[in-house]
């Protein structure tokens, strides 16, 4: 009996895995091979709807503006985010106070975020308004209503936003380095820069790799800051694939293309994480 009582404590977590999770993913492929609207049908249509989706132009820009997202946002997050590690690692004063203004904004929800860079970058109310005031009448900062431009202001928002979070686990990794690899540097007369390039970065491969996958995760699943600073816009310039699923799960009463648009990104997270859990399984197994 002692034996089952561990297992039985997991049951309420391995039916809501099985039944919330699992469940809910084979329910929205099930939906994204048929021809429903606004209510669920029995009906099969193949992949008739991944068809459509990709003959979407909307859709396809979404992909696109998601892509050049990533990109800039992962490598921003990952530079930031390290140089931050590193200055607090070298033992600052007040490096407790400084540790909790870096991690404060992740503390924020994405939607506090986006209205709180949407009122900076406002033309009208922000910066480009308050430098004006200080004598400066041509200075002109209206990204957020530039469409060439709008999708760097959602960038810059939840660099700002995730960058302490990079920052506490990679001072995680620098704190778990052994201290006589400093000494033995010192006595060579390496650069210091050349040890973080060379020496510290390799050795933090696993933390890179973890942060890499939250990242991308958060990529993936980018919603919240776009809906409350830009709306997708001006026009459709900063759209993103979430918005259009759920555009057209509630807007456009479209429950089989909102599905099959919610499958394509369940594929690219899986893509993503599988080769991060592949290697930390082999090391495990390793170890």
């Amino acid at each position: 009996m002692r034996r089952l009582t561990p297992w039985m404590a997991l049951l309420p977590l391995a039916a809501t895995v099985l039944l919330g999770y699992l469940g809910s993913v084979l329910w929205t492929l099930r939906m994204s091979m048929s021809s429903a609207r606004t209510f669920p049908k029995d009906d099969f249509v193949g992949l008739q709807q991944y068809e459509r989706l990709f003959e979407n132009d909307r859709w396809m820009g979404s992909l696109e503006h998601l892509a050049v997202y990533g990109v800039l946002f992962i490598v921003a997050c990952l530079v930031i985010g390290f140089l931050l590690a590193v200055f607090v690692d070298q033992k600052v004063r007040g490096e407790g106070l400084l540790r909790a203004i870096y991690l404060y904004p992740y503390a924020m929800s994405f939607v506090a975020t986006g209205l709180v860079w949407q009122w900076i970058l406002n033309p009208e109310l922000g910066l480009q308004q308050a430098v004006r005031r200080l004598g400066w009448d041509g200075f002109v900062f209206d990204w957020i209503v530039d469409p060439d431009r709008v999708l760097y202001t959602v960038v810059i928002a939840t660099v700002w936003q995730a960058s302490g979070l990079v920052m506490a686990l990679m001072l995680a990794g620098l704190r778990g380095i052994d201290a006589e690899i400093w000494k033995a540097a010192r006595l060579d007369g390496i650069a210091p820069w050349r040890v973080y390039l060379q020496i510290v970065l390799p050795m933090l491969a696993p933390t890179v790799a973890t942060v890499f996958v939250l990242l991308a995760t958060a990529v993936v699943k980018l919603f919240d800051a776009v809906v409350a600073m830009t709306q997708g816009g001006p026009g459709m310039a900063s759209d993103v694939p979430a918005r259009f699923i759920m555009d057209h799960l509630f807007g456009r009463a479209n429950l089989a293309l909102a599905s099959a648009g919610s499958i394509v990104l369940l594929i690219g997270v899986a893509v993503l994480a599988a080769p991060w859990l592949y290697a930390r399984s082999r090391g495990q197994a390793r170890a």
